[in-house]
Parts: C-alpha cells; structure tokens; sequence
C-alpha cells in the first residue's frame, strides 16, 4: 500500500456521499470500472455510491452485472454536494462537462484513468497509461488495499478488459492477460462475457454491415472508410466496432476510419490501426485516445470530415 492508496482509504472511510462518473457515452471499460469500484466501496466502507452516465449505454451491455446502478445524470436528484466523486476512465475534461457541477462543487476528487491525460482534473490521480484500460488499475488497486469482492466485481473488470483490448488484440504487455488469468481462476467464464457482448439488435447488425459493405479504399487498398448517415446513425448501439473489426480483417488494409453522421453538422470519427498508431490524426480532428484506437467529434458537414480524414491519412 502505497501513499496515494492511504489517502483514498481515507476519505473513504469518512465520506457519507460518493459518486462515480465515467465519460460520456460509457463503454465496457469505462461502465465495468465504475460498477466495479461502487461494489468494492459498497463491499468494503458501507457506502452505496451514486453512479452516473450521460450519452447512451449500448444494448449490448445491457445485461453487465449491477447495470441497474446506472443513472442518467439528467434524471440525478443530489440536493446536495458528494463527499468523494471518483472519476473513471475520462480521457479529458471536455468528456466530463456534463458532470461539471458536480465535480466542481465536491469534497474531494479521485480519479483512476489508463488514458494519457496531460491536464489531470483531481486532487488524488491514480493514472497509469501503460495500462490497457482502467479495470487493470482497478484490479491492482483492489490487490494492493486487500480489498473483499465478489464475482460481480470480477467480472466486471472483466468486461473492461476484454472490451478495452479489443478482446486482447491491442494488449501492450502480458499485464493484462495475468490479470485475467486470476480473474478466469476466481471464476470468470470467458464465454460468458462475450456471449453477453454478443447481443446487439438486428438492426445494429443489418446497419453496420451495410457500413462495411459500402466502405470506400484509398491509398491502395490501405485506408478503409466507412460512412453511416444520420438516416442510419438512430439504429446504431454504440460505437460500431463491427465495422471496425470487419473492415480490420482484410488484406492490406492497416487503418479503419468509421464516419458517424450522429447531427447534420456534427460526425464521429473511429479511428483503428492493425499494427501501427492513428492517435496523431485523431488529435489533428481535435480528438485523442490510445495509439491504435483512438476517434473525435467533428463540427463540420460529412463531406467536409470525409476529405479531411483522407488527407491526413496521406502519406503516413
């Protein structure tokens, strides 16, 4: 146990409130972290923290273990400021804003991020962008404190794992598959948690494919774009990873971008790279993320994203 951990245990131990924030949009890293640090504190201080989202949860993890916990920040009723607020998996602050009066106005601020962040927003960061998602800090944190737990929590960080790997395609090191390997020994079913994944709406499905099937190719066959419209874009569940994965699984192909038409003048980017970093552009869009998995929102017609996506991937 280290300073940092003593601090936490803390103002733990003293909180009456505790919330827990993750960016917006959750995805299975940032909803497993946060449903898996409510259980441990639950477990292990007697307190039943508040977690919430903005955005949209996808479908598909619908059934992750304690999901009901999950509430939408316009429907939070706090009349009053949160002791500790915890931050998970947030990236930036921009991914936070429409947390910001309640990170503002808390006692003390914790957050546990495996992004690089340069501009931290806490008072007490366990931040660590070797990491391959958030559930890995979690994990050891857990280790380190002794911390109880239970299956839930185990698979919770789970979820992060798998799904912020890319189902291990992007681990850095063998950190995260020791990690998981004590999960499966405490009893984790692999399986389980992909069948749990794989549980997306036909229409998802029927529209993401169509994405791939219609993705267009540039600087021989190295470049893949995919478009969804905003037609198409209210039957999307989350963030197409289809696509991506679809399109990452042919010859020659070495970077994926997925346009997402999510407003007439406001497109998502999803940026994947097979073996070689994306980040720079994701950056150069005013976005960020990790080096071979990384994406932005851009204020601009889907003509205008398209072009520019496709020049920024010349010559790289």
């Amino acid at each position: 146990m280290n300073d940092k951990d003593k601090i936490l245990i803390e103002k733990l131990r003293t909180a009456k409130s505790v919330a827990i924030i993750g960016h917006k949009n959750p995805d299975g890293d940032a909803l497993g972290s946060a449903l898996a640090m409510c259980r441990l504190i639950e477990m292990n201080f007697g307190i039943s923290p508040v977690c919430t989202y903005d955005g949209n949860i996808p479908e598909a993890l619908g059934a992750v273990p304690l999901r009901s916990r999950m509430r939408f920040v316009g429907h939070l009723n706090a009349p009053a400021p949160f002791d500790v607020v915890i931050l998970v998996d947030y990236g930036t602050a921009r991914h936070l804003e429409f947390a910001s009066a309640l990170i503002e106005n808390a006692g003390f601020v914790v957050e546990i991020d495996h992004h690089k962040n340069d501009a931290p927003i806490a008072a007490l960061c366990f931040d660590d962008d070797t990491a391959d998602a958030t559930a890995v800090i979690i994990y050891e944190m857990m280790r380190r404190m002794d911390w109880r737990f239970d299956g839930d929590v185990l698979n919770l960080l789970a979820l992060g794992i798998i799904t912020d790997t890319g189902h291990f395609k992007f681990v850095k090191s063998g950190r995260s598959m020791r990690i998981m390997a004590d999960l499966v020994d405490g009893g984790v079913k692999i399986g389980a948690v992909y069948d749990m994944l794989n549980n997306q709406p036909k229409k998802t499905i029927l529209v993401e494919a169509k994405a791939a099937a219609s993705a267009e190719f540039f600087y021989r066959d190295r470049l893949a774009v995919a478009t969804i419209t905003n037609r198409d874009y209210k039957n999307m569940d989350g963030r197409g990873e289809n696509v991506l994965d679809i399109l990452s699984r042919i010859k020659g192909v070495e970077y994926i971008a997925l346009l997402k038409q999510q407003k007439d003048n406001q497109i998502g980017v999803s940026l994947r790279g097979r073996r070689k970093p994306v980040n720079s552009v994701a950056a150069a869009l005013g976005g960020g993320g990790h080096l071979r998995a990384a994406g932005a929102v851009v204020r601009d017609s889907l003509e205008n994203v398209h072009d520019r996506v496709v020049e920024l991937f010349r010559g790289i």
